[in-house]
Order: C-alpha cells, then structure tokens, then sequence
C-alpha cells in the first residue's frame, strides 16, 4: 500500500509582550519610578509582567525601561524577564524602535502598559487570538467607557465591524466622534513584519516632540495593511495610574477581588472593606479574618486558623488551627499548628513559634525558636534564643543578646522552668528540666535538673522606716526664740 502522507502542523506564531515601563510618571510628583509604586502589595509594573508571563514564556516578555533603569531592573529581576534601555524616553513609538533588534524575530508584538496592574492574562489572550486569527497588521484593544473624556477614540469603518478607520485624539474630535465611547487604551497586537517594516515613518511633530505608538494606525492604514480593534470584555482592565487617586482606586480594586477570590475559596473575611491582604498572600479554608487585618507580602496561612483584629502579618508561614490574637505584628516568621500568638505580641524576623506553643501580651521575638508546647505568656523579650519543648518562660524575662558589639545565643533546653523577671546574659544555657529561680540574673550556664538563684540576698531591717520618719518630724519643728 503506499505511504499516506502527513500535511506538515502548522508553525506555532512566536508571540513577544513589549511592556512600557520606561517613563517619570510626572503627575504623581514623586522621585521613585512610575512604575514600581504599589498597588495590591507590589509594584505597578510587577502586576503587568506576571498577567504576561502567563501568557508567554517570561524569556519572550521584555521591560522597556528608562527612567531610573537601574531600580526598575532590580526591583522585579527575579521574574526571568528581559529589559531594553531606552536611555532617552521620546514615547512609546521610540520605545519600540529601541527594541526593534529584539523584537524583530518574533511573528508578533503585543504591546502593554507597565501602569496599567488590573490587566489580566484572559484579556491579553483575547488579544492575542484575535490578532492571530484575524491577521491584521495592527489590532487595537479597546474597551466601552460609560465617561471617555480624555481618552482617543476608536472610529471603525461600521458599526459592527473590527475594521478600525482612525483613532482620533479627544483634541481633534468632532462633536460628534466625542459622543463615541469606544476608546483606545493603549494596549495594541501588531504583526511583527508590518511593524518595523513601517515605524520609521512616525513622526514627532507635535507639542511633545515624541514619537507616538497610536499614530501606527494611520501609517499601516496609508500603508494599504488592516487595522482592526477588539473590546476588553471589562473595561476596569484597562485602567492607568497616572495619577496618586487613580492608584489608591485601582489599589482598592485589586484589594477587593482578592478578598472576594480568597471567600470563594472559604476563607471568612468580616468587612472585607476594612482589611488590607496583598495579592500574593495564600489563606486556607476555614480560616476567619476578623476587622482591620493586615495580611502583606507572600504570606501563607493554613486552615481554621483565626486572626483578631488589628493585626499585621508581613512574609510569614502561619500553620493550621493557629489563634492569632489582636493587635500582633508578625514579620518574617513560622508559627506552627495549634499555637497561640497575642494579644500584642511582636514575632520579629527569624522567629519561630512551635507546635501547641504561647505567645502572650506584650512578647517580642526575634530569632528565637520556641519549641513545642513551650509558654511565655507575659512581658518578655526572648532575642537570638533556642528554647525547647514544654518550656515556661516566666514574666518579664529578658534573654540579653547584645554585648555592644556582637549577638549571643541563649540555649534553654526541654522542660524548663524559668522564673519571672530573670535575666539571661548570653552566651548562655539553661539545661533541661532546670529551675530558674525569679527575679535571678543568670551568667553562667545552668545544669541539667538544676535550680539557680542569681540575685542578691534580701536584708530586713525592722523599725528603719519608723525612726525616719520621727527623725524627719523632729527636723521639722519650729525653732523658739
């Protein structure tokens, strides 16, 4: 029989995301970049990449910075982008034409806004696929705003068609195209070929003096290329943060989705309004955020736990069936199942709060593990400390770590007891089941089921207040003359 030959698959587009992230952001008076300001818990731009690299590879998305490069660079490095310079920032046109080298390769450009976080990975797919399956030169994502004032808008050659006939400025609008509300936002698909086959041809004679991205449109249409346009299927997307309102708005929004998508997944929050819980914080089912919580960074927090209000939690690992009480600070910490942390109780970074084991009012931590079932209940501070399982640690105990120059470790062993108001002057080891008596300042290490007593031995002097007291009265009478 003869062989039945296999029609080649088609070849796989090779799709780049460009992200401009290379200008000052003049509106919002500040001396930091645009573009890492913070919204959700991260920067602007942070958002972008990670919508894209869930699109593309994170080697296929590139940054186009400028303006202070170099924080920019450093601030999301750990995502496995690539940057492109643009030393001097002459628009969005000149950004692309800086990156021609790099793009180039690809079949297609999707352009985005490093100032625009509430993009997400659906829309930039619906972009993509349209553009690939339409072919067009240029596509224009645009979106429906109920207000479109000051936004260019999007004239298509009917009403029902993708085919765009211009994007025309609100400056230069008609009254007419002003009533339009289909606008552009700035997000654009290009076909790589047609791209830099054409960008040359921008010009910046205008106010500015820089070369324009929206002016593409014009030239491909000149150029007899398609320019067509798709709508955002939410037009919040597309939103920028030009200005300190515009960001705290957007801030909300993300916070707010993230409070809804964590109750979805069983997670009570009371007043959702109220509480701040970053983008990237995990929360297990059954857990309960009471009022005004703080939950920052990349924190992780396990199931049926309950965190009381006016807490704030910042990069740490909180187990499962954990009570955190109110008014805690914890950062950079591990409290592990069952513990109990609170009320205001301080875990400093380093600290690691063990299985069953209590953090009381008015503890602070700070490199300090705390071992399985161990106590410090009240007023303590416990630095740079080993402490075992089943430990009591005694109000107002003080592990002191720091001789003026170097930091000292403090080792108490499992079972021990350590009485109230003692000083544990480092490097120093309280050995297991040993006793600490109360009020001891203890220097030298503390053998295994041993008691020690370090303080001075109490004096009684009996009738000493009294005969004060009538020798006061005595100097005080009147002399007579």
């Amino acid at each position: 029989m003869p062989k039945i030959k296999s029609s080649p698959s088609p070849r796989i587009p090779r799709v780049a995301i460009a992200i401009m992230a290379a200008g000052k952001g003049t509106r919002l008076k500040s001396k930091h970049p645009k573009v890492l300001h913070e919204v959700g818990g991260k920067p602007l731009l942070a958002h972008v990449i990670a919508a894209a690299s869930r699109v593309v590879p994170a080697q296929d998305v590139y940054a186009i910075i400028g303006h202070e490069s170099d924080r920019v660079r450093q601030a999301v490095a750990h995502t496995g982008i690539h940057f492109i310079l643009q030393k001097e920032q002459r628009g969005t046109g000149h950004a692309l034409m800086v990156a021609r080298e790099a793009l180039a390769a690809y079949d297609q450009v999707i352009v985005l806004s490093g100032d625009a976080p509430l993009i997400t990975s659906q829309t930039i797919e619906q972009l993509r696929d349209f553009h690939g399956s339409n072919h067009p030169a240029m596509t224009i994502l645009s979106a429906q705003l109920h207000d479109p004032t000051g936004y260019g808008r999007v004239i298509r050659e009917g009403q029902k068609s993708p085919a765009v006939k211009a994007i025309i400025e609100e400056k230069s609008a008609s009254p007419a195209q002003r009533k339009i509300h289909e606008i552009n936002s700035g997000f654009y698909a290009f076909d790589a070929k047609a791209l830099f086959a054409h960008i040359n041809q921008l010009r910046n004679d205008n106010l500015h003096g820089e070369f324009y991205l929206t002016d593409m449109a014009a030239i491909l249409r000149r150029a007899k290329k398609s320019v067509m346009a798709v709508a955002a299927s939410d037009p919040q997307e597309i939103l920028g943060s030009n200005t300190r309102a515009e960001m705290v708005d957007i801030d909300q929004r993300k916070r707010m989705a993230k409070c809804r998508q964590l109750m979805t997944e069983g997670v009570t929050i009371f007043y959702p309004q109220t509480c701040v819980i970053d983008c990237d914080v995990e929360i297990g089912a059954d857990t309960v955020i009471e009022p005004f919580v703080q939950i920052l960074g990349n924190t992780r927090i396990g199931s049926d736990c309950r965190i009381r209000s006016y807490t704030v939690i910042n990069n740490s690992v909180i187990g499962d069936g954990v009570r955190i009480l109110p008014a805690c600070m914890l950062d950079e910490s591990r409290v592990m199942n069952g513990a109990i942390v609170g009320p205001y109780s301080r875990l400093r970074p380093g600290s690691e709060i063990g299985e069953n084991a209590h953090v009381g009012n008015f503890v602070e931590t700070k490199k300090t593990r705390l071992g399985k079932g161990s106590k410090a209940n009240h007023l303590s501070y416990l630095g740079d400390s080993e402490i075992g399982e089943g430990v009591n640690v005694g109000a107002g105990t003080i592990t002191c770590n720091y001789d003026g120059a170097h930091k000292h470790m403090t080792v108490i062993e499992d079972g021990a007891f350590i009485g109230s108001d003692s000083t544990l002057v480092a490097p120093v080891k309280v050995g297991r089941n040993a006793y600490v008596g109360a009020a001891s300042c203890i220097t030298d290490d503390v053998p295994a089921d041993s008691l020690a007593i370090g303080r001075a031995k109490q004096i009684v002097k009996e009738g000493w207040v009294k005969a004060k007291r009538a020798s006061r009265q005595k100097s005080d009478k009147p002399a007579l003359g």
